[in-house]
């Protein structure tokens, strides 16, 4: 808790030297602006010679406020990777600071959730094996509906040859009796034929 507060101090203490520098910026603006309309007013006012010096020396001035912004820059991001350091350092410092029982607690932790992994797989391979066990009685049920099936094709088929073999030989009795009616028929007629003979002789 003490590096905690000391820790938000220091915060504090930065954005305060960030807030007073922010202020000095506007302040220097403020100053540029009014140094800027004064140089116009100048320049407005003075012969052409002295307009250039005038320039000149504002050129220098220019090019000092920049020299000057570059190193409030690098001063700048000197404290700013100084803060970032110290905050580094203290994260350091409280992460050394955990206790070896919490660590301890940790790894314990991480050893109960390694085993609910281990048994989740071990239950998850237990059912993987039942659901391909169940997939083996279905491919044998399915290879025992098809033989059942080719079975009832084969005796589907075996009924219908049997049922043309039957037709087959109806048609031959049909005609068999077919060929005795005409045959029965030729008699007759030759029977009548030599009557007609007879009576005519």
């Amino acid at each position: 808790r003490a590096r905690e507060r000391e820790s938000a101090s220091a915060s504090e203490r930065e954005r305060e030297r960030e807030r007073e520098r922010a202020s000095e910026r506007a302040r220097e603006r403020a100053r540029e602006r009014a140094s800027e309309r004064a140089r116009q007013r100048e320049r407005e006012s003075a012969p052409a010679r002295e307009r250039e010096r005038a320039s000149e020396r504002e050129r220098e001035r220019a090019s000092e406020r920049e020299s000057a912004r570059a190193r409030e820059r690098v001063s700048a991001r000197a404290r700013e990777s100084e803060s970032a350091r110290e905050r580094e350092r203290e994260r350091e410092c409280e992460r050394e600071s955990e206790s070896a029982s919490e660590r301890e607690s940790a790894r314990a932790r991480e050893r109960a959730r390694e085993r609910e992994r281990e048994r989740a797989s071990e239950r998850e391979s237990a059912r993987a094996r039942e659901r391909e066990r169940a997939r083996a009685r279905e491919r044998a049920r399915e290879r025992e509906r098809e033989r059942e099936r080719e079975r009832e094709r084969e005796s589907a088929s075996e009924r219908e040859h049997a049922s043309e073999r039957e037709s087959a030989r109806e048609r031959e009795r049909e005609r068999e009796r077919a060929r005795e009616r005409e045959c029965e028929r030729e008699r007759e007629s030759a029977s009548e034929r030599a009557s007609a003979s007879e009576r005519a002789s």
